[in-house]
């Protein structure tokens, strides 16, 4: 979906794997004005406080052959379980009550993650979505990046 509709009321999430703003659009479609609801982040630990176990290794049930199991990656569940708490999140606020379409803003590989963990309320309530990371950009550089798609 790449064709951006800001009415007002229009809740815009722009999130990545590991920091996430929920905007509420109170202007209109001509001029948008997002104003920020909530911002959440996970801290980002280091590799060494994640996993201390080493990898783990498996025995062939016949002969003596053996073989190593990879690794988890325990940054890459860190922002899934993130990116599954925001999905819950949405779909709470879906519930609660009644708003404009929502629209997500996530980094590819967040938006994949991110569609996984989707409830089909959210999943309906969903109007658009656009694969690039704006977390780290101002909200009016946002406003002007999203009215652009418009």
């Amino acid at each position: 979906m790449t064709n951006i509709k800001l009415d007002k009321d229009a809740v815009v999430v722009v999130c990545d794997g590991r920091k996430a703003m929920i905007l509420e659009n109170a202007g209109d479609a001509r001029f948008p004005n997002l104003r920020l609801k909530y911002a959440f982040e996970h801290e980002d630990k280091r590799t060494q406080e994640l996993g201390v176990a080493p990898p783990g290794r498996s025995h062939q049930s016949m002969g003596h052959h053996r073989s190593a199991v990879e690794q988890t990656d325990w940054h890459d569940e860190a922002e899934r379980t993130f990116l599954r708490t925001l999905a819950t999140r949405l779909d709470t606020e879906i519930a609660q009550r009644s708003h404009g379409p929502l629209i997500v803003v996530a980094a590819p590989r967040a938006l994949g993650m991110l569609r996984d963990a989707y409830s089909p309320a959210v999943r309906k309530a969903v109007a658009a979505e656009v694969a690039k990371d704006m977390v780290k950009m101002p909200i009016h550089e946002i406003e002007k990046a999203l009215a652009a798609q418009a």
